[in-house]
């Protein structure tokens, strides 16, 4: 069968697409003082590749394409509206003076997104909105997750987290508020919704919800590099410490998490050579910062100081489970969530046995905002399986691969399905 051409030329804009959305909404929010504008403007420009490329092709630098095709719109849109208003004069002289140059501006959006976009995710965050709606709206309109990747992220349905975005959006919309760069304490009011969205775009690279890739390593490293600004920005907050501390820890481990196919390799079975022992040297520095800063009991630093006990094993076997099972304990108490009780059932099953892990998974069983979250039947077939209960075990993973939304995910879970399956025969 031939593949349709139009087809690779749709999901290479759509590819495109999700790389360039967050730089275009960025500088037109800059030129416009509109975020929601710049938003619908970057739509208007995704229509116009997906109309126009399937024709002439995918262009060399397809954001600067993208780019000149949004300020035209945004230009014609002021033109059309006579905008009589002293603001919307001067942002259409801005465009019209740029017209002539826009291609040597605008092949800047293929290199580096530059500080911008930390910029306008502390606009998104703005104390008129909620924390729920701030995060949400940053994290969609901004970084470009899909409605569904965030849902996953806090856990709600995919219908609450759109309609947070659309009253966000709104609130935005009427209260003309513009692009800006607060200062001060209205900076520091918004800095842990921050930290939230950049948390969250690094989750997000680190275990895709979605899609072919189990990593999506350009969102691990836009994180990285807004969190190393933002230590630059306020280097006494612990948390802001304490999170570019998870961070590095995490991604430490980036090159020895897939196979060269890309297929997932569970920790245990890492090759810890490969680790980044400059980022995990990193890490452990900014942590210390958040502890000196007296942040050790931060809801970052805590997370960091539990990927610090795995890096400093020199084997799986060397892990300090105990101490694990104690910093969740703690982290238990400073963010209660069921996934942290997840993560502490892990830590109990492999400190204590995996029958003391189990009787914990057994009282999130009926957690609301845990139904339909793959890793809880994941990890219940994982401790099924060390205590020799195969046959329930298989019946967990298959449960858990039914849920999982990333294709290497679902692979993997098939795949100890199967195992334990053959164990139940032996």
């Amino acid at each position: 069968m031939v593949a349709d051409p139009r087809e690779s030329v749709h999901r290479a804009v759509l590819a495109v697409w999700r790389v360039e959305q967050p730089r275009l909404i960025t500088s037109l929010a800059r030129m416009l003082r509109d975020v929601p504008l710049a938003e619908e403007l970057t739509q208007d420009a995704l229509v116009a590749a997906l109309e126009r490329w399937p024709a002439t092709g995918v262009p060399e630098k397809p954001g600067a394409w993208l780019m000149a095709t949004a300020k035209r719109r945004a230009l014609d849109r002021l033109r059309r509206g006579k905008m009589l208003g002293r603001k919307h004069e001067m942002v259409a002289r801005d465009l019209e003076a740029e017209e002539q140059a826009m291609p040597d501006l605008d092949s800047a959006l293929d290199d580096d997104i530059g500080d911008e976009l930390l910029r306008l995710i502390f606009t998104a965050c703005h104390p008129l909105l909620s924390r729920e709606a701030r995060a949400a709206l940053a994290l969609r309109m901004i970084c470009g997750l899909t409605t569904e990747e965030i849902a996953r992220a806090f856990l709600v349905p995919d219908t609450t987290i759109a309609q947070r975005i659309v009253r966000a959006k709104r609130t935005l919309s009427a209260s003309g508020l513009a692009y800006e760069t607060p200062r001060g304490e209205e900076r520091t009011a918004r800095l842990s919704s921050v930290l939230e969205v950049v948390y969250l775009i690094f989750n997000e690279g680190y275990t895709a919800a979605r899609g072919e890739d189990w990593l999506r390593p350009q969102l691990c490293d836009e994180a990285l590099r807004m969190g190393r600004v933002l230590t630059a920005i306020a280097p006494r907050e612990p948390e802001v410490q304490g999170l570019l501390a998870l961070m590095e820890l995490n991604a430490s481990r980036t090159a020895a998490r897939t196979t060269p196919a890309g297929e997932p390799i569970l920790m245990f079975d890492q090759d810890r050579a490969l680790w980044d022992q400059l980022q995990i040297r990193r890490g452990l520095r900014a942590l210390e910062r958040a502890r000196d800063l007296g942040g050790a009991d931060g809801f970052y630093a805590l997370q960091a100081a539990i990927i610090a006990c795995h890096a400093r094993a020199a084997t799986a076997d060397d892990t300090d489970w105990s101490r694990i099972a104690g910093l969740y304990e703690r982290l238990a108490t400073v963010a209660p969530s069921p996934v942290v009780e997840l993560n502490r059932a892990v830590a109990v099953g492999m400190a204590r046995g995996p029958q003391a892990g189990l009787a914990l998974i057994d009282r999130l069983a009926g957690e609301p905002a845990l139904k339909g979250y793959h890793l809880l039947p994941s990890v219940r077939g994982d401790l099924l399986r060390k205590l020799g209960r195969f046959e329930e075990a298989r019946a967990e993973f298959e449960a858990a691969a039914a849920l999982a939304g990333n294709r290497r995910e679902q692979d993997l879970l098939k795949r100890r399905a199967a195992e334990a399956g053959e164990a139940a025969q032996a």
